[in-house]
């Protein structure tokens, strides 16, 4: 971490946590101000946590995006929702963001349990509040203010921007105070080998139907810059457990993977601003989500 020069008065750690498809990542890439974590209509894209930085004249908010808490079952997943605790605990302030439009949950009840009993700072968060009436609003938020009382709920709308600036200044007001702990004009820590490992699943998950995506993963095998032309050169490993599956993401006459690779590589040249060769291969792994030394090695 860098220290910072003088100007700041508050920074820290604030963990985005939540039931899956709540919209924890829009609201993280809201809040940022840019694209930082993927974003799919599917639940569990998250598989890792994710971090975006915001630096205000007064605070810097590092936000940690993390996947959705469930009940798991298998390895991989058990690990999501462990970085989510992990995360959780780590953290200096807890934004706890729920459905609007699904209500408030038994899985959100739990987790509400859990926050009340920690010592986290929590906002919560009302999260798609532009798919609700704002009659129907209400009883949410009373409900809520009895399973976390004395916390903030606020009703947004990470898609539309409604509240997000109030979200914002709600967590930077309850970090601790301190000085910036990255340079002001730092948006993630993230790799670029990471990011384009999620922009490349991130078209796998929106490309491919029913449980292929959940089935699959991206390993980075190459990734140099070509300063010479303004390139960046990246191949990479679409991993999947099935046969069947590789024809899936491949499609007729390749025509799938094609297209997962465009759309990848457009949104690789407008977050790294130049231009990049992506080059895509299928690969059958069978069991590679149930063997732990595979997925240390694909960061899992």
């Amino acid at each position: 971490m860098t220290a910072s020069a003088p100007g700041t008065s508050r920074a820290g750690t604030v963990a985005i946590i939540g039931r899956p498809n709540v919209g924890k990542s829009t609201l993280l890439n809201a809040l940022v101000g840019t694209k930082v974590a993927i974003v799919t209509p599917k639940p569990q894209t998250t598989r890792n946590r994710v971090v975006g930085i915001r630096t205000l004249p007064d605070a810097q908010l590092v936000f940690v995006d993390t996947p959705g808490i469930h009940a798991a079952r298998s390895l991989l997943n058990r690990r999501m929702v462990d970085v989510a605790t992990r995360a959780r605990a780590d953290a200096d302030v807890v934004l706890f963001v729920l459905d609007a439009a699904a209500g408030v949950t038994p899985g959100d009840r739990e987790i509400a349990a859990d926050l009340a009993a920690s010592r986290a700072t929590t906002v919560v968060v009302l999260n798609k509040r532009d798919r609700v009436r704002p009659p129907a609003l209400l009883p949410l938020m009373a409900a809520l203010g009895t399973l976390l009382p004395g916390r903030e709920v606020i009703p947004a709308s990470a898609r539309t921007g409604e509240n997000v600036e109030v979200v914002l200044r709600a967590a930077a007001a309850a970090l601790p105070a301190g000085a910036r702990l990255h340079p002001e004009d730092e948006y993630t820590t993230e790799t670029v080998r990471f990011l384009v490992q999620e922009m490349v699943r991130e078209q796998l998950f929106l490309q491919t139907d029913e449980e292929v995506p959940y089935g699959t993963a991206v390993e980075v095998e190459e990734l140099r810059e070509v300063p010479a032309r303004g390139l960046t050169v990246v191949r990479a490993s679409i991993l999947v457990e099935r046969e069947s599956h590789k024809g899936i993401v491949i499609g007729k006459g390749g025509a799938r993977l094609r297209e997962i690779g465009t759309r990848a590589r457009l949104a690789l040249e407008e977050l790294l601003g130049g231009r990049v060769f992506l080059e895509l291969f299928v690969r059958v792994e069978p069991g590679w989500a149930t063997n732990p030394r595979r997925l240390r090695e694909l960061g899992l």
